[in-house]
């Protein structure tokens, strides 16, 4: 959530922010609600002093009738203060929730994600002797790629995943997870991308739950569009669709010291998404699947390192491109495309030769406070208590980056070349 103060003392600002991030909020009766919530809440709290002060004037004998009537009439107006109170304060809540986190001063206004902005790109797009192949007709052919059994098992939008696939998925996911875990590797990151003052403490590789009950959900403001979301029929929980959902989550209620800080997880997690809205787009292959394995990147700071911690991420991701040798190109994504708590965020996208086109593989979000507001999550300096800032950001897809991977060090015997920082990790194969 936004700190109310701040929509108290920039409602035209917010008003106008909002709809540039396409949430129009209603923020005139949002404060008038403020207003009468803080008059209600002051109504209610001189009725309980007068209740406390009523209490005290009996002295263990038996009280006068005045003293008792006086009691009668201060609780009953004192429930009925504390009704009203009660509504108004989840009217207020719900006009609240709905007002999007404030985009940074850089974040391009935009009303659809063509209106992003290329910063640059990086690498060299490889050229072929030969006509490169889609990932998906090259792993069908290989036998690594099956859609038609697991549709006859489960329908369209996934796949059996078989073979030297699986085996570069787990190359992937240990050479990503020593990466990021790697101190001296997070320090040498740190040094090339110019960001002194960043600590290079390591990320925790976690394996979080699967699932998400619906309160987490909604204090990340993730559950949202619920079509795109999987609900467990009967129960209060979701698949969850990324793993910053369940790692986000999981310091809900909590104080953190500020020696603790930065707190830096990699999720490895299944997610799982309807692809509402994208009926026959992306139907070869695995592109836009239901379920998808990914490696996620969560962090927790100070608000004075937040946006520091945001451009690490994206140190992280380049770092982790440049060393697969995939050219990509870096976006800063507009007001419209970087999501209701986002205050900014970038995209990589990876040039794939089989398409012909960029697509994305990375994403990093910077949220502030505002989902640290919502999960109730503190760090604690001294006697100071504040909120903490949250980012989330793709380590690596394991789909799309087996795809760019295939689409780029293809060979025209429909073998693929192993990325030289994958190797070790593959037995020493030159060749998948």
């Amino acid at each position: 959530m936004v700190d109310i103060q701040y929509i108290r003392d920039n409602a035209e600002l917010v008003k106008q922010k909002s709809l540039e991030k396409g949430y129009p909020v209603d923020v005139d009766t949002l404060l008038n609600l403020d207003k009468e919530r803080r008059e209600l809440l002051a109504a209610v709290e001189a009725l309980r002093a007068r209740r406390n002060d009523n209490a005290g004037k009996i002295n263990g004998g038996p009280p006068e009738q005045a003293i008792i009537d006086e009691g009668k009439q201060i609780k009953i107006e004192l429930a009925e203060r504390e009704t009203y109170l009660l509504d108004i304060e989840r009217q207020f809540m719900t006009l609240l929730k709905q007002v999007p986190n404030m985009p940074l001063a850089d974040v391009p206004v935009g009303s659809s994600e063509t209106e992003n902005q290329v910063v640059y790109e990086w690498g060299e797009k490889p050229q072929f002797d030969f006509e490169p192949k889609n990932h998906a007709e090259l792993a069908e052919k290989r036998g690594w790629l099956d859609k038609e059994r697991a549709a006859k098992v489960t329908g369209s939008r996934f796949a059996y995943i078989k073979g030297d696939l699986v085996k570069l998925q787990f190359a992937l996911i240990n050479w990503v997870t020593d990466v990021l875990t790697d101190e001296n590797r997070m320090r040498q990151i740190i040094d090339e991308a110019g960001l002194g003052g960043v600590s290079p403490k390591p990320f925790t590789p976690v394996l979080p739950p699967l699932l998400i009950s619906t309160s987490s959900f909604e204090a990340m403001d993730r559950l949202e569009p619920q079509e795109d979301r999987y609900k467990i029929e009967g129960e209060d929980l979701w698949l969850q669709g990324s793993a910053e959902h369940v790692l986000g989550s999981m310091h809900a209620n909590e104080t953190f010291q500020s020696s603790d800080l930065p707190a830096r997880y990699l999720g490895f997690a299944t997610s799982f998404r309807k692809e509402a809205g994208t009926y026959g787009k992306d139907m070869e292959g695995i592109i836009r699947m239901h379920q998808f394995d990914k490696l996620e990147m969560e962090s927790f700071t100070e608000a004075k390192d937040g946006i520091n911690e945001h451009l690490f991420m994206i140190a992280l991701q380049e770092y982790i491109l440049k060393a697969l040798n995939l050219p990509y190109r870096k976006l800063l994504k507009c007001t419209f495309d970087i999501g209701k708590p986002n205050a900014r965020g970038v995209d990589m996208e990876v040039w794939l030769p089989g398409q012909s086109k960029y697509r994305e593989t990375h994403t990093a979000d910077y949220m502030t406070d505002y989902q640290a507001r919502r999960l109730k999550t503190r760090t604690k300096y001294g006697d100071m208590l504040s909120h903490v800032h949250t980012n989330d950001a793709t380590a690596l897809a394991l789909g799309r980056g087996m795809v760019a991977i295939i689409e780029n060090y293809q060979n025209a015997d429909l073998k693929v070349r192993v990325p030289d920082v994958l190797k070790n990790y593959l037995g020493g194969r030159e060749l998948l």
